[in-house]
């Protein structure tokens, strides 16, 4: 970015920030890869919104960005509520739940809505398929800190520099990105790189 200009060449896109969140390494393999296929929940969401979207217009869907912020994205929903505009975001949500990644994620819509109008965007709402429940996010300065940060560690992201495999294997066991992220080969001959994964399994086993 140009000194004393707010123009930035490259906004990050809202969703970002939660794939971020989620994992950063995979994030990067997305990024400057771009050889992930679709997993299956990424598919069935978008065949819901686009579903959705041709009922009668329930759903009114604003692209905005923001080069203050570093920002852009498309908001799937945006209500009026007591004369307030208040975006929405959907997720199919197998689990029944939403995570903190799904809220820094409306954080980032209420943030970028606020910017285009010029009023403070202070609740979103998560709107869960599998439950059919919707859930108000109030956003705090602590979402908004948190936002701002994760805008700067991924402007900052570099084809060089590999994300630290996270600690949460779980996370590894249906992640289109585990044969490029973690493949048999590297557990075998670099173990102390295994450690979190879901490859520990084929990690030769430390000296007694």
């Amino acid at each position: 970015m140009a000194a004393g200009s707010s123009f930035r060449d490259e906004l990050v896109y809202v969703s970002a920030l939660n794939e971020f969140v989620y994992c950063p390494r995979r994030y990067y393999y997305q990024r400057f890869y771009d050889e992930i296929g679709e997993p299956y929940e990424l598919v069935d969401g978008r065949s819901k919104h686009d579903g959705a979207a041709r009922r009668g217009g329930w759903v009114t869907e604003r692209y905005f960005r923001s080069d203050n912020l570093g920002l852009h994205g498309k908001i799937d929903l945006i209500e009026t509520t007591n004369g307030a505009p208040t975006p929405v975001e959907r997720k199919r949500a197998e689990s029944g739940e939403y995570y903190p990644s799904d809220e820094i994620q409306i954080a980032g819509y209420c943030m970028l809505l606020e910017d285009a109008i010029g009023e403070p965007v202070n609740v979103g709402y998560i709107y869960l398929y599998s439950t059919d429940t919707r859930h108000p996010i109030r956003i705090t300065d602590t979402h908004r800190d948190a936002v701002r940060t994760l805008v700067d560690r991924i402007e900052a992201m570099s084809f060089g520099d590999v994300p630290s495999l996270i600690d949460n294997q779980s996370k590894c066991a249906a992640c289109s990105a585990r044969e490029y992220c973690m493949p048999p080969e590297t557990a075998m001959l670099a173990p102390h790189e295994a450690e979190g994964t879901a490859w520990e399994g084929v990690r030769p086993e430390e000296p007694s």
